[in-house]
C-alpha cells in the first residue's frame, strides 16, 4: 500500500505539470479525488481486503494521501487562477493615451426645436402651456368653434372620424374651448400638439404639428395681436422682420386675418422662397368670435380676446429651408442630424 501511495503521488505531480488551465486541473482533480470511482477514493475499497490489524495504519495512509492531494490541488488551483486573471487583465487593458472613439452627437428633431423656441418666446410674454386630447368630439372640434354643419372641414374627405361624434382633432383650436371652459380669465395660453387632416403632398401631411395661442382679458383688440406677433417674428426670424395683416375668414374669429412676415431670406426684395412677393404667410388669427365666447359660458361684453394658430412644421420648413414636409417624418438620420439648435 505504501508503494502504491508513493506511485499515486508521483503520478499526480507528473500530470500536474501538464495542467495549464482551470478546466484541465478540474478534470485531473476529478480523476484522483472528486469521483467516487476516482483513484484515491478507490483505495478505500482495498482497505476491506487488508488484515484487521493493518487497517488502522492503511486508513491513516489513505487519509494522509487525501489531505496531501487536496492541498496540492488547491495550491495549483490558486496559481492557475492568478495566472488566468493576469492574462485576462492584460487582454482587457485600456491604453488611456489612445484617442477616444468618435461618438455622434445627437440633436432634437427640427420641429421640437421650433416648438421649444416658440414656447420660450411666448413664456417671456406671460403665456403658459396647456395640452389637450388629440381625440375630440364634435362640440369641441367644430360646434363650439362656430363651425356650421355644412362647413367643408366637417367632410369625411377632410377629417378622420372615429365614429359619428368623435374624430382626430383637425386643429389645436379645440384648446380654446377647453381652456375657456376650465380656466378663469384673464389668461394667456399656448396649446401645442399634433393634428390630423386627410391631406398629403410636399407641403402637407395627414399628421402635422400646430400651436394655438389664446389671450382672454378685458378690452383686447387686434392691435394687441399685432404687437405680440411683432415681438414673436423679430425674435424668431430677426430684428428687421416686419408683419402685415391681410383680411381673411375663420368661423371662430371676427375679424380674421392672415399674417405675413417680410421675407427673412431676401429682406423683402423678392426671392424664390417668398415667390418674389417679399412676404411669407406664417399663421392665421383674429379676435375671438362673440359666439365662441358665449359657447364657453363667458360674457362677450365683459371679455374679449385674440387667438392665433401656426404650423410648427411650416415654420421649421421656412427657417431651415426644407421643401418637403415628409423629411420631418421619414426618420432619416442623415437629414435630421443637419439641424442644430
Amino acid at each position: 500500500m505504501e508503494d502504491k501511495i508513493k506511485q499515486i503521488k508521483a503520478d499526480i505531480e507528473a500530470e500536474m505539470v501538464k495542467a495549464d488551465s482551470s478546466k484541465a486541473l478540474f478534470e485531473l482533480r476529478t480523476k484522483y479525488l472528486l469521483n467516487k470511482a476516482g483513484i484515491i477514493p478507490g483505495l478505500m475499497k482495498e482497505l476491506g481486503k487488508a488484515a484487521k490489524e493493518d487497517r488502522p495504519k492503511i486508513g491513516m495512509l489513505i487519509n494522509s494521501l487525501k489531505e496531501w492531494a487536496s492541498g496540492y490541488f488547491d495550491k495549483k488551483d490558486a496559481e492557475i487562477k492568478a495566472l488566468e486573471l493576469k492574462i485576462k487583465n492584460e487582454k482587457e487593458a485600456v491604453d488611456i493615451t489612445m484617442p477616444a472613439k468618435k461618438r455622434e452627437q445627437g440633436t432634437l428633431h427640427p420641429v421640437s426645436i421650433i416648438k421649444s423656441q416658440l414656447i420660450e418666446i411666448f413664456a417671456g410674454m406671460g403665456f403658459s402651456v396647456l395640452e389637450w386630447p388629440e381625440i375630440e368630439n364634435d362640440f369641441y372640434n367644430f360646434t363650439a368653434l362656430n363651425t356650421p354643419k355644412e362647413h367643408p372641414a366637417r367632410d369625411k374627405q377632410d377629417t378622420f372620424y372615429i365614429n359619428e361624434d368623435f374624430m382626430l382633432r383637425t386643429h389645436t383650436s379645440p384648446g380654446q374651448i377647453r381652456t375657456m371652459t376650465t380656466v378663469k380669465p384673464p389668461f394667456k395660453v399656448l396649446v401645442p400638439g399634433r393634428v390630423y387632416r386627410a391631406d398629403d403632398d410636399a407641403t402637407h401631411s395627414p399628421m402635422f404639428n400646430q400651436m394655438e395661442g389664446l389671450v382672454i382679458d378685458k378690452n383686447i383688440t387686434l392691435c394687441d395681436l399685432q404687437g405680440m406677433l411683432d415681438v414673436l417674428v423679430k425674435k424668431m426670424f430677426g430684428s428687421d422682420t416686419k408683419t402685415r395683416f391681410r383680411p381673411s375668414f375663420f368661423p371662430f374669429t371676427e375679424p380674421s386675418v392672415e399674417v405675413d412676415v417680410s421675407c427673412f431670406e431676401c429682406g423683402g426684395k423678392g426671392c424664390k422662397l417668398c415667390k418674389n412677393t417679399g412676404w411669407i404667410e406664417i399663421l392665421g388669427g383674429g379676435i375671438v368670435n362673440r359666439n365662441v365666447i358665449i359657447n364657453c359660458g363667458l360674457d362677450p361684453d365683459k371679455y374679449t380676446g385674440f387667438a392665433f394658430g401656426l404650423g410648427l412644421d411650416r415654420i421649421a420648413m421656412l427657417k431651415y429651408g426644407v421643401n418637403n414636409i415628409h423629411t420631418f417624418f421619414e426618420n432619416d438620420v442623415r437629414a435630421l442630424k443637419q439641424f442644430k439648435d
